[in-house]
């Protein structure tokens, strides 16, 4: 079952007739675990689809991440990859993955292992790199996330993009994902949507970010409660907000803290009570911001120029970026609670000043 040279091409990798996904799950006595939000996809029409939405992938290399019975897997090298690193950290599905190894000898890896603590920047051939500049490298990221890992995952791997490190060390690796619908949505909304937050910016100020299809939560075993979305995304040259990715997470977080009410109550959180409205103003007029929008109304425009203003800011105060709302929220509460004492009056004076 190697690939046989035919005249003039090579001939399409097909696998050897193996159990289907459904037999495979019998014979390992696999179930799904609720607690690690699993769901397994049994109908190879739907995982072809997905693998289709990745792009060419003949001769491509291509990580898998969570490939659990394998039924994506079947889809990918079906596809004529040249290589297949598949990384699952239940080691319950290792059996059945290893014998869809034996069946395509010399194309696939199986790594044992967490996707959130995997370095991946050792993953692939050094000769797959392309400057980030040039079209994307001939590698890709493909999976059907479990609920629990796709967010930290998704904001793990912007990160990454941010810095040009991880996957995206060998040029601008493109990513197939499967996200909650709901999740999906948020990733992709426009400015005004009811689905506008944090994930949006974050996502679409670094990557071409598409939804692609829906997929009936009836699909997968067990039934999760929601559809599944699939999610298609292409690092941007260049970066719509060219701030480090710490930075602009902060901004953006700070923003939808208080989704609900204008954009300047959460702008206020990112300084300390003294001189918090005045350093307030002169952040949203010297951007240019409205600060009666609503989070979920700013462009990524306005989001570019708060955090432009504010890294001024940090410059020039290079204590603010590590001031921290919440911990100064915590501080005060803590101060209110101290019990008051009549033996020490300094003390007491100085416990209410602060």
């Amino acid at each position: 079952f190697y690939p046989m040279a035919v005249t003039g091409k090579v001939a399409a990798f097909h696998l050897p007739p193996l159990p289907t996904v459904g037999e495979i799950i019998r014979l390992f006595r696999l179930k799904a675990q609720k607690q690690l939000s699993q769901n397994f996809l049994l109908d190879l029409r739907l995982t072809d689809k997905i693998v289709r939405q990745a792009g060419k992938l003949k001769n491509a290399h291509v990580c898998e991440v969570g490939p659990g019975p394998g039924g994506i897997t079947r889809s990918i090298l079906s596809a004529g990859v040249e290589q297949l690193l598949l990384i699952e950290k239940d080691a319950r599905f290792i059996p059945g993955l290893q014998m869809l190894s034996e069946a395509a000898p010399g194309k696939v890896r199986i790594v044992h292992g967490d996707i959130l603590t995997c370095k991946m920047d050792k993953a692939f051939p050094k000769h797959l790199k392309k400057n980030w500049e040039d079209e994307p490298p001939d590698i890709h990221i493909i999976g059907n996330l479990p609920f629990s890992v796709s967010t930290p995952l998704i904001i793990k791997w912007l990160a990454n993009v941010s810095r040009k490190d991880g996957p995206f060390i060998y040029g601008r690796t493109q990513m197939t994902l499967t996200f909650q619908k709901e999740v999906a949505e948020r990733l992709t909304a426009n400015p005004g949507g009811k689905q506008r937050s944090r994930l949006s910016i974050m996502a679409q100020h670094l990557c071409t970010v598409e939804n692609c299809f829906i997929i009936p939560g009836q699909a997968f075993v067990p039934k999760p409660e929601v559809d599944v979305a699939v999610v298609h995304f292409t690092p941007l040259v260049q970066p719509k907000i060219q701030q480090p990715f710490e930075l602009v997470e902060k901004v953006v977080q700070s923003v939808f803290q208080f989704r609900r009410k204008y954009c300047f109550r959460g702008v206020e959180t990112l300084f300390p009570q003294s001189g918090r409205l005045k350093r307030t103003e002169q952040l949203m007029m010297t951007a240019d911001v409205d600060p009666t929008l609503r989070p979920f109304q700013l462009s990524m425009s306005h989001f570019r120029n708060l955090c432009d203003t504010y890294r001024k800011m940090c410059d020039e105060d290079p204590s603010l970026f590590a001031y921290n709302y919440r911990e100064e929220l915590r501080q005060n509460k803590k101060m209110k609670n101290l019990p008051k004492s009549t033996s020490q009056p300094e003390q007491t004076e100085e416990e209410n000043q602060l």
